[in-house]
């Protein structure tokens, strides 16, 4: 066990993590957060003021006990963290990395009020990552089953918080490898897929079965799988389907959906070249067209390919960014050209039909639209061009319409998602619920994970209710 810090605490400033210098993590597809120390971590989670009535806790969306979790491990307690993490969270290597802590829980840390608050993020990658073991966890079954569709974090979720409450669990998941867009959609240096393959086996090693190659609406449908005895079906297949802009030239070679990208790099290993020889074009200027965290993981990707060039385009300005602050000042790191309160209209073509520039025009902020944000207006006369060999769009997904057209009963919203019964996640369709981004759209792995959470235990008041 490492030793107590020893000294004295200065609540002021949050530990600082190290990480790859941008010149050199450029070069490579290694993680850039290099982790805590135990004595660093120690140290940071004893800065935490242990408030009588803490406010962090609301701001998880799977409940974890945030001052439990610290206190141990300011103590050094670190497996008794690792299971307190465990008690409600089941991907915590995952969530440690990926999730947006900075408007959930630390942005409710009592600490932020004044200074920096507490690393919570940092501190549960920290514990997380010492679990080396599959931990195990006394489960009695009940004999009953349910079937989940999709092992990406909303699926990952509700099967292994099923699986604790007794019930045998299948996931049918359409790719060949678990984890949905926590392998084919993060980039390796954010999210190593040997971390989404340990979190994997963890819910595996609750009993859960994965049934892979498996196409909801092809390969079999939901009402099969009532018809195989299973007593209710968790929909969590997210938001794969790519959104486009509809402007000439989306059709030119040289033209990616951030889908279509990040799952050839990831999921197809084209990082790996020439060890995986995975067909994708290497861009030397690329466009990345978008200002969400999926923009920023294709342009820092495509740099780390090779790119001389990678410009961001976004509508608006730095400030109406959804992305992760971290991810964003990481982008600038790396080089990536910022080109804001710009908005593509054309996508120009050689005559080989390849992309060799992106006409743009130049935006200003007018009055803000229906989601709280100011309203981008084109400003006449501006428009100019950039020299570029690819596009990533990165603009949205929504749900693949496949699992609804094969499944009669299910209604749907605007862009295709799944209508879902407030807190209970019960769609149209009896015994069918879903979670995360099927009816959300594209959001958060955490606020996924929430969602498949409610939705376990309201189909296990469900499948008890049958009984009475």
């Amino acid at each position: 066990m490492p030793k107590l810090p020893s000294a004295k605490i200065d609540r002021r400033r949050r530990m600082p993590m190290k990480e790859q210098a941008p010149s050199e993590r450029t070069k490579n597809f290694a993680e850039v957060a290099l982790g805590y120390t135990g004595e660093e971590a120690m140290k940071e989670a004893q800065r935490c003021l242990q408030c009588d009535a803490p406010m962090c806790k609301e701001g998880c969306p799977v409940g974890i006990d945030i001052p439990k979790f610290v206190h141990e491990t300011a103590e050094g307690r670190f497996d008794e963290a690792l299971k307190t993490l465990k008690d409600t969270n089941n991907l915590p290597a995952i969530c440690g990395r990926v999730c947006p802590q900075e408007s959930q829980c630390e942005k409710k840390c009592i600490l932020g009020m004044k200074w920096n608050p507490l690393a919570i993020g940092r501190l549960e990658r920290f514990i997380a990552d010492r679990d080396e073991a599959i931990t195990s966890v006394d489960i009695t079954t009940n004999g009953r089953k349910v079937a989940v569709v999709g092992s990406g974090p909303a699926g990952l979720t509700a099967a292994a918080d099923l699986a604790r409450m007794g019930y045998s669990v299948t996931i049918f998941e359409a790719l060949h490898k678990p984890g949905g867009v926590l392998v084919y959609g993060i980039p390796e240096f954010r999210l190593p897929k040997a971390i989404v393959e340990k979190e994997v086996e963890y819910v595996k090693g609750l009993g859960v079965e994965i049934r892979l190659n498996s196409i909801i609406g092809k390969t079999i449908t939901i009402d099969e799988i009532f018809a195989q005895g299973y007593e209710a079906v968790f929909v969590g297949s997210g938001a794969g389907l790519p959104t486009f802009m509809h402007i000439p030239g989306e059709n030119l070679n040289g033209v990616y959906s951030a889908n279509e990208f990040l799952t050839r790099v990831n999921l197809m290993k084209a990082f790996l070249f020439p060890e995986y020889d995975t067909p994708l074009k290497r861009g030397k200027s690329v466009a990345v067209v978008g200002g969400g965290n999926v923009a920023m993981d294709a342009a820092r990707t495509a740099k780390r390919l090779g790119a001389e060039h990678v410009y961001l385009i976004y509508r608006r300005g730095e400030e109406e960014m959804p992305a992760r602050r971290e991810e964003l000042e990481h982008a600038k790191e790396e080089g990536i050209e910022f080109k804001l309160l710009m908005n593509p209209t054309k996508i120009i073509g050689d005559d080989k039909r390849n992309v060799k520039a992106i006409e743009c025009v130049c935006m200003e902020l007018g009055p803000p639209d229906e989601s709280g944000r100011r309203s981008p207006v084109c400003k006449e006369g501006s428009e100019t061009t950039l020299d570029v060999d690819t596009v990533i769009i990165a603009i949205g997904t929504s749900p693949n319409p496949l699992i609804v057209k094969t499944t009669p009963g299910l209604k749907t919203g605007k862009h295709g998602v799944l209508e879902v019964e407030p807190y209970t996640f019960k769609t149209s369709r009896e015994g069918v619920f879903a979670g995360g981004d099927i009816v959300s759209g594209a959001a958060t792995v955490i606020s996924a994970m929430g969602q498949a959470k409610e939705a376990a235990r309201a189909i296990d008041e469900y499948i008890q209710n049958k009984d009475n």
